[in-house]
């Protein structure tokens, strides 16, 4: 069975977007991780910050991202605040 092009592309990445809190997030490293509802960790990588200014997120704050799945694992993509 041959499978469209853009239908196979979301069957393997596909995209959901979520509210989650940041658990932490070192500005130094850039990096840091989002708790989902679930509970589950996602990476965040600051390039992946969508907010005006500097793209650092403060521990405690409620965002939503986009869930993807990388070479290491889940990570937050286009994060925002809600």
């Amino acid at each position: 069975m041959h499978v469209p092009a853009s239908r196979e592309w979301n069957r393997r990445y596909q995209v959901v977007r979520e509210k989650g809190v940041v658990k932490w997030f070192n500005a130094a490293k850039g990096y840091g991780f989002i708790q989902r509802a679930s509970g589950e960790d996602v990476f965040v990588h600051f390039s992946a910050i969508q907010m005006s200014g500097y793209r650092t997120l403060e521990e405690g704050t409620e965002v939503e991202f986009e869930v993807k799945r990388g070479p290491k694992g889940l990570q937050a993509e286009n994060v925002n605040r809600p």
